[in-house]
């Protein structure tokens, strides 16, 4: 029997309804917006890793034209920055964390630390000023190495701290997992460095902040992931009530996972607005991004798999350190313990211990970036996996076909206490198989070499948490004009979510999704509301907003069967008409809104709660070839099977999918955030880091084999995040195979630049 997908409902490929806005330019920014007499504020930024200052005098900064407002530490009263994301030690313990000062006092711990401020009628007039404070640096030696920061002689970023180490966790079983390595007939080591990276969303940063002198409070404009919780923040910080602080999230171009966070900039406008009565606008330029918004990854690893002689694994043992940079961001300290809790992925390892060391260095601090946490343990897991099939002489293939966890094996609890609920592993892997060619390639690889060229094929198959446990409820209006208005407190930045929640909700109402307004990004508009992250917004959002549907729907039900005198259960709902059935009799939805008796009588409520992560999964292949003459790696071709239950919308889904790809394969070839020794960031700028191009980028051959969550009420897994999770492996196990294949080159490290590439042939020569 063929099912017939609804023209706007759940599995339909709607096309996104909010591109017009942005295709014809009308989308609006942050930096858009410029209020009547507003001000610019320019921020002063340390330029050295780490020393002691002195602010001798800012009367030249203050005396210079258009300035109205200069702030040192001195002069504002401000709380901190504080992370709350401390997990417990093995101790039982919480390490304190090193909170961020809105500027700093007596001491800068990276170049970028917030020392001044400068508010001026214009961007230019500002930083002019600010280049007029008087400021005596002393410097003092930094660390900004991973690998370095817990060496016995490098220099504390924190003296008082006693150590470079900012916490320990540990999880999993040591003791079992050391009787599982004394069994192992073979045991296979890797050591490795997880690259640091920048986000490079489209928008920078921006911050408007206004005082409403009416409703004597303030109001700022932000590019975000989610309003309440900056709201929740600042008014702490600002030391007044939420209730003082309204948040509004316009258009946003990309987030990633820093625009979830609070940063100085945000309380600086406030305070400035507050103390100016006057809107204040704050601007990041590309400089200031590359230098102050958190950065992710960072990681050295040592990863060890014992295996018995048929490549069984018994155990898997990992020591991470973690950089946190110079101070904990907000999420910062959490970020390595969620990966950590992924470690064993799609494989049945029933012993498990990992040891990680959150250290600070004299760098920026480092956060959730796309994936947060569980690219870092894909990488991990799948780079020593093909390790592994390396040293027991099995195809990658077959390693992990010994060694998924068996779809009769389901719900299948992991050493770190995961609960995955269903999983069909084997499925999607032979089937990528299938669509990659794999059993062809050996042809194309000597294809390859005769022409000179190194070819290689590599695979990641990976499983990821999203949709953490919780909710977010979604709230529906029916309007006087038939239109209906969603209000959720999760936050576009790119996603389509005007798109997806609109097809949850037209599913229940038979209303073309033209009809149907998405509000986000407004603390008036909502009370609370959880934001975007973690993949959460459609498997949490997407359901909370299909309840909504069905509670609506029967309010307008009941109000046109006492129009129409008729039952209820004889009302259907077509195309923003309510009719009784079989009949031609009908009131459309303005109308029955201009019926209703009460407001409330036209409003929807949904809330679904979820008791516990969903799990997504999949197979990425990549086949690449790699010039020896100049070390350049080309991806030829890229397969995907991907399991992410029931899908809402198959060309969003795609879209999805292709951008984090592109994030993987970037990380991989290309990204790395470089600190010097002394502390300074040496791709400060597009003319040193590494940003994928589309050059670079294969077509992808996406396909989806999915089985339905049993965890989410709708079957929906979350697919946010799941390309970059997939594809960082699999590309660096592709160019691994073509270095192993022809030179015995068993590791590289990321990005596998051209000159790397070069010079790890060269030294195997």
């Amino acid at each position: 029997m063929t099912v017939q997908t609804p023209k706007f409902g759940m599995g339909a490929s709607v096309l996104r309804k909010e591109d017009d806005a942005f295709i014809f330019g009308r989308g609006h920014y942050t930096d858009d917006f410029a209020p009547a007499g507003m001000l610019h504020l320019y921020v002063l930024r340390s330029p050295t890793a780490r020393a002691k200052f002195t602010i001798v005098s800012t009367e030249a900064a203050k005396a210079a034209p258009g300035v109205h407002l200069v702030l040192t530490a001195a002069d504002i009263d401000l709380g901190d920055l504080k992370s709350g994301a401390m997990q417990k030690q093995p101790d039982g313990t919480r390490a304190t964390p090193r909170d961020i000062p809105i500027l700093c006092r007596d001491e800068v711990s990276y170049v970028g630390d917030a020392v001044a401020c400068v508010v001026a009628e214009s961007r230019a007039l500002a930083q002019d000023a600010a280049e007029l404070i008087e400021i005596d640096y002393e410097d003092m030696e930094p660390v900004a190495l991973t690998a370095q920061a817990l060496d016995a002689d490098v220099p504390l970023v924190w003296p008082q701290h006693g150590s470079n180490r900012a916490f320990r966790y540990e999880l999993g079983d040591a003791a079992k997992t050391e009787a599982a390595f004394a069994k192992a007939k073979h045991v296979t080591r890797t050591v490795f460095r997880n690259n640091r990276l920048v986000c490079n969303y489209m928008e920078p940063r921006a911050a408007l902040a206004e005082w409403n002198a009416q409703e004597e409070r303030l109001v700022l404009t932000v590019g975000s992931q989610g309003v309440h919780s900056m709201q929740r923040i600042l008014a702490g910080v600002l030391g007044i009530a939420p209730a003082g602080l309204r948040v509004v999230t316009p258009d946003v171009g990309g987030g990633f996972g820093p625009k979830t966070f609070v940063y100085r900039e945000y309380a600086l406008v406030l305070d400035a607005a507050r103390r100016l009565g006057r809107p204040v606008k704050w601007a990041s330029d590309r400089t200031e991004h590359f230098l102050t918004d958190a950065q992710g990854r960072d990681n050295e690893v040592v990863a060890e798999m014992a295996m018995d002689a048929n490549g069984r694994f018994l155990g898997l043992r990992v020591g991470l350190v973690a950089n946190l940079g110079a101070y904990c961001s907000q999420y910062g300290p959490f970020i390595p313990y969620v990966g950590a809790t992924m470690s064993t992925g799609v494989y049945d390892i029933k012993a498990l211990h990992v040891e990680i060391d959150g250290v600070y260095t004299n760098t920026c601090p480092v956060d959730a970036y796309r994936g947060a946490g569980r690219p870092e343990a894909a990488y991990l897991l799948e780079k020593l996996v093909d390790a592994c099939a390396r040293d027991m002489n099995l195809s990658p293939a077959e390693i992990r076909r010994r060694n998924f966890i068996r779809p009769e094996q389901f719900p299948y609890t992991t050493a770190t206490g995961r609960r995955y609920d269903v999983g069909e592993f084997d499925g999607h892997m032979t089937l990528a198989l299938e669509r990659a060619d794999w059993n062809g390639f050996e042809a194309r690889r000597q294809a390859s070499k005769a022409a000179g060229r190194l070819r290689g094929i590599g695979m990641a198959t990976y499983v990821e948490a999203c949709a953490f446990a919780g909710s977010e409820a979604a709230h529906l209006t029916l309007n006087g004009d038939g239109t209906v208005t969603l209000f959720i407190g999760t936050q576009t930045n790119g996603q389509g979510h005007a798109t997806a929640y609109s097809q949850f909700v037209a599913e229940k109402l038979n209303l073309p999704i033209e009809k149907i307004h998405v509000r986000q990004g407004d603390t008036d508009e909502l009370d609370k509301g959880g934001g975007t992250g973690g993949s959460r917004s459609i498997p949490l959002g997407g359901v909370s907003a299909a309840y909504a549907g069905e509670n609506l729907a029967e309010k307008i039900k009941k109000i046109a069967a006492d129009e129409l005198e008729a039952g209820a259960a004889d009302i259907e709902l077509v195309d923003g008409t309510a009719r009784i059935v079989g009949t031609d009799r009908s009131l459309d939805f303005a109308a029955i809104a201009k019926a209703a008796k009460s407001p409330e009588d036209l409003k929807g409520f949904g809330e679904f709660v979820q008791d516990e992560a969903t799990y997504p999964n999949g197979t990425h292949i990549c086949e690449v070839e790699i010039d020896p003459a100049t070390g350049m790696t080309e991806i030829l071709r890229y397969t995907i099977v991907d399991d992410f239950g029931t899908v809402v919308n198959p060309i969003l889904l795609a879209g999805q999918v292709h951008g984090g790809v592109v994030q993987g394969i970037g990380q991989a070839l290309t990204e790395d955030a470089v600190y010097g020794e002394d502390g300074q960031l040496l791709t400060a700028s597009f003319m040193d880091y590494g940003m994928p191009r589309a050059d670079l980028i294969p077509f992808i051959d996406f396909s989806t084999r999915n089985v339905p969550s049993t965890t989410n009420a709708l079957g929906i897994k979350g697919a946010g995040e799941a390309g970059t999770i997939g594809a960082t492996p699999a590309v660096m196990n592709a160019v691994t195979d073509a270095l192993w294949q022809a030179h015995r080159i068993g590791h590289i490290e990321m990005p596998a630049t051209p000159l790397r590439v070069w010079q790890a042939i060269r030294d195997a020569a």
